[in-house]
């Protein structure tokens, strides 16, 4: 696991709603920045100058760009939302639509600016806060993938806890990686061909 850089805290902890407006200008203007000049040009008199406020009081919220950078990918993932097994049709007959279901999810959840996306995934700084919210996403994300493993009369794996696993890693690495690149390839074919590989597995086929 890598390493967690101390530089990447956040310098101030809004505890009113004036500071707290601030910081969601500092992160918007840094989105935008990053997503138009590319993070290496994205510095932080930029962000301060499509934020309009001065580097000063950028700096009192966040200590460099790299910590603004890992609370974008911070939100990114607090942002994304999995549909529940308790919110599916898990009768005979609809694997397909249920899988479809979990992948829309996926690609919903990546359908930032695929300029930001490729920087957050390329260039996001390791925080703790970072590591600690992709640890407490990916089990909840894997639970409630289990839970359709388990509950749906379809699915034909060994072990549902491994499957759910394999799953996850597949699609959101999948999906991570087409969001975030020029393509010439559809959303939608993209979305299919993923449906049917992952419904395959599930149905046993593969």
């Amino acid at each position: 696991m890598p390493s967690v850089d101390r530089r990447l805290e956040p310098r101030r902890k809004p505890r009113q709603v004036r500071a707290e407006l601030t910081r969601e200008r500092i992160l918007t203007a840094a989105a935008h920045v990053f997503a138009e000049h590319g993070y290496a040009a994205g510095t932080t008199n930029r962000i301060a100058e499509r934020a309009r406020i001065s580097i000063g009081s950028l700096y009192q919220y966040f200590p460099n760009k790299d910590a603004i950078l890992a609370e974008l990918l911070v939100q990114h993932l607090d942002r994304g939302t999995w549909t529940g097994a308790d919110e599916l049709d898990l009768s005979p007959g609809t694997l397909e639509a249920t899988v479809r279901a979990l992948i829309r999810d996926a690609i919903d959840n990546h359908s930032d600016d695929p300029r930001l996306l490729r920087v957050m995934i390329e260039e996001a700084p390791v925080s703790q806060e970072l590591l600690d919210t992709i640890d407490r996403h990916a089990k909840l994300r894997t639970a409630q993938v289990r839970d359709v493993v388990v509950g749906h009369p379809d699915v034909r794996v060994g072990d549902p806890d491994v499957a759910a696993e394999l799953i996850l890693f597949t699609v959101e690495t999948n999906t991570h990686k087409f969001m975030a690149a020029p393509r010439s390839t559809s959303v939608e074919t993209f979305e299919s061909e993923l449906v049917a590989m992952v419904t395959r597995y599930l149905r046993g086929d593969l």
